[in-house]
Formats: structure tokens, sequence, C-alpha cells
């Protein structure tokens, strides 16, 4: 059996203490996008905040789809980390994204949803806005490998 690296035991210090933003912290992508995680009970809505650097179509302007569908990815990854209460990050066996309208330089949010957990594999559905949940800028599901290692 191998030792946890030092990444994988900040991350179970994080979990232990039940901070996602100490999870968030560990993930090199979602600190370059700047993703942070506001938790309200067991909800949890993670945020993209507005930055220039993210623009994908300056002439809009609007977030690079590239980016939303990044954020997406990893706060759902974030979130399965979390809820199974895993230091090894699952693994993308499929991701499927729909982008519903630009995404402006805004704040943006993304609520993830556990859809079915089994042993092996985890299906989660993503939801992203930015002013209000009733007009979202994209959904996305996806379904992750649980690591073991």
């Amino acid at each position: 059996m191998s030792a946890l690296s030092a990444a994988s035991t900040a991350i179970l210090e994080a979990l232990s203490e039940g901070d996602i933003n100490k999870l968030i912290d560990q993930s090199p992508y979602a600190k370059l996008l700047g993703v942070r995680c506001i938790q309200m009970g067991d909800e949890m809505l993670f945020h993209l905040p507005a930055s220039e650097d993210n623009i994908g179509n300056p002439m809009l302007p609007a977030i690079h789809g590239g980016v939303i569908g990044g954020f997406m990815e990893v706060a759902a990854q974030l979130c399965v980390m979390f809820k199974v209460k895993t230091p090894y990050t699952p693994k993308v066996v499929d991701f499927s994204l729909d982008y519903l309208r630009p995404g402006r330089n805004e704040d943006s949010f993304a609520e993830c949803v556990l859809v079915r957990q089994g042993r092996k594999v985890v299906n989660v559905s993503i939801t992203t806005w930015q002013q209000t949940r009733d007009k979202p800028i994209a959904t996305a599901r996806t379904h992750f490998l649980l690591a073991t290692s």
C-alpha cells in the first residue's frame, strides 16, 4: 500500500474539516480560474468570478466556452470528492455540455447535483448561470469513475 501524497493528505484534512474551499486550494486549475464555493448547509454553490482573462470573444464580451466547461467540470469533480469523501480526483468518463446563452463577463455560479452514485461510477448534473438561476448559460451531465489511488 502506497503512502498518500502531501496533496492527498491536505485534501483529507480539508474533507475532515468539512471545508470545500480548502479542497479547492489543492486544485491548480480551480485556483487558476479563481473558483470558490459558498456552502449553505448541504447546498454548495460554486462561484467563478468575472475576469478579463476568461474573455473568449472581446466583441460581446463573452467568457470563452472552454472556461465555462472547465469551471463546470472542476466544480463537479470537487463536489464528488467532497460528498464521497475521497482524496483521489475522480476520472471523467464522459462530459456532455449544452451552451444555452453567451456567458457575459460577470460572476458565474454552478450547482452540481449527484444524480446517482454507484460503487465505481457517479452521475452528476451541473447547471451554470449568472444573474438568475432561471436563465442558465449552460447545463452539463457527466459520469466520473471513482479512483482508488
